[in-house]
């Protein structure tokens, strides 16, 4: 892959056979009519508006200064493709409104602007001959000495000046200085190219920001992120309806016709293969109805988050406490991921905590739901970091199991079977993924003795209030 800045061209093994070098250059080397050009103009705006202040001009020209860095922000960011192919995107948004009043009270309220005016103040008096400097010092020298035989010759054989110092007045010396500039000119390419991607990085900073690429890429990522987490609802849902339509009624049917084949049979030994199979039928159909409740359960998509919740709370072997009163219906996508996130905080209570009792509770307030889980068991739970970090206070994943380990050790805990920290798995990586995609946070707090809490928030406004 052909590098795509001068910082990444350094690296490379052929960085003098390609391109870049000459490209540093010229970018340097374009750096003084720009800057002579804004110095210029710099000066006679500020002469011109202070001489003028008494009239109305003058102090619209004093005020043009403060958008003095527009302009040569737009230049010197064409500039930076001298050193860097990627495309420096302009940092200001179009005015809602045409006309220059508009465009100009836009610009003025942009933190861009005033960016690109300390730059332009940079540039115009200093940056540009720092250019200069480092071009001169860095080429001048090699370039010098392999010119010495041409000096020599000029000269008419007689005596040439090196760097303005060493005397030459032989052609075998002239020959020797200028195979030490040859020699020299590589490790001044490599200087000049070092300080011009230094300095197209500084002008990228005020000019574009420091984080635009940066940005770009983790926009994308939030995006498809979420994709992924609507494609996979969208699977969800599609297994839920097959199950649902295809293998549920056929267990129905069979179950049924297990139930009058074993009416119909006389007493025996088929009798009683007839009533074991009916009952096997009749626990795999209750299975399946489990596993299609955990999949999408109706009382949410019915009822909403409130009233799964307190389903949830019913099916837990462990006393649990509901407090979501008033939360009405929010966003689908919020509500699914609250409850497994609940669902899956219970399992892990059931099977790791020794908790005799937990808590839910849920409530929309500042723009968010927040959920919390907490139990009463001997804490020290440890969740595994997962594969997302999408910002908040952490991403988390959970054991092998679906649960989280303890430090506490699980004989001493009172929770055989359960021997310190698990290795990270897919237990809460995928609830944490789906909160990560609608902006939201999953944190734990578990010190040794308890209290366990798991909290998630997730932004988001009620689409119906109830009550």
């Amino acid at each position: 892959m052909s590098p795509r800045n001068l910082r990444q061209a350094l690296y490379e093994s052929g960085y003098l056979r390609s391109a870049w070098p000459w490209r540093a250059v010229l970018y340097l080397l374009s750096s003084a009519p720009v800057g002579l050009v804004a110095l210029l103009g710099i000066v006679v705006f500020a002469l011109a508006g202070g001489v003028l202040t008494i009239l109305v001009i003058g102090l619209a020209l004093l005020a043009a200064l403060g958008l003095a860095g527009v302009p040569v922000g737009a230049i010197e960011r064409r500039r930076l493709r001298l050193v860097d192919n990627s495309p420096a995107r302009s940092p200001h948004r179009t005015p809602d409104e045409p006309g220059f009043l508009a465009w100009a009270r836009v610009r003025y309220q942009e933190r861009a602007t005033w960016y690109e005016l300390a730059y332009t103040v940079l540039f115009a008096f200093g940056l540009w001959m720092a250019d200069g400097l480092a071009l001169l010092g860095g080429l001048g020298a090699p370039l010098a000495m392999m010119a010495t035989p041409v000096l020599l010759a000029l000269d008419g054989g007689g005596q040439a000046q090196v760097l303005k110092y060493w005397s030459v007045t032989s052609y075998s010396e002239a020959a020797g200085w200028a195979l030490g500039g040859a020699m020299l000119l590589p490790v001044a390419l490599y200087c000049v190219g070092t300080f011009a991607g230094l300095r197209a990085a500084f002008a990228r900073l005020l000019l574009v920001g420091p984080d635009d690429a940066l940005r770009e890429e983790l926009g994308e990522v939030s995006r498809s992120r979420a994709r992924l987490v609507h494609a996979f609802e969208a699977e969800r849902r599609r297994i839920e309806r097959d199950l649902h339509d295809g293998a549920q009624q056929r267990l129905v049917a069979l179950t049924m016709t297990l139930g009058l084949a074993r009416l119909d049979a006389p007493p025996g030994p088929l009798a009683d293969q007839l009533a074991k199979a009916h009952d096997e039928a009749g626990k795999v159909l209750a299975e399946l109805r489990e596993l299609i409740h955990g999949i999408h359960p109706q009382v949410l998509a019915d009822r909403g988050l409130e009233a799964a919740l307190e389903d949830a709370a019913d099916r837990s072997p462990v006393p649990v406490l509901v407090n979501a009163s008033g939360l009405g219906r929010l966003p689908e996508p919020v509500e699914k991921a609250a409850y497994f996130v609940v669902c899956e905080a219970l399992a892990n209570v059931a099977k790791h905590s020794g908790a005799a009792l937990a808590e839910v509770g849920a409530e929309v307030r500042d723009g968010a739901l927040f959920v919390s889980v907490v139990d009463d068991g001997v804490g020290g739970a440890v969740l595994r970091r997962g594969g997302s970090d999408g910002g908040g206070s952490g991403r988390w994943g959970g054991d092998a199991d679906g649960g989280w380990g303890s430090d506490s050790g699980g004989e001493a805990a009172g929770r055989p079977g359960v021997g310190g920290p698990r290795p990270g798995g897919s237990g809460l990586t995928g609830l944490s993924d789906r909160v990560a995609a609608l902006n939201g946070t999953l944190t734990l707090s578990s010190p040794p003795g308890g209290p366990t809490i798991l909290g998630v928030e997730i932004p988001c406004e009620p689409v119906e209030v109830f009550g």
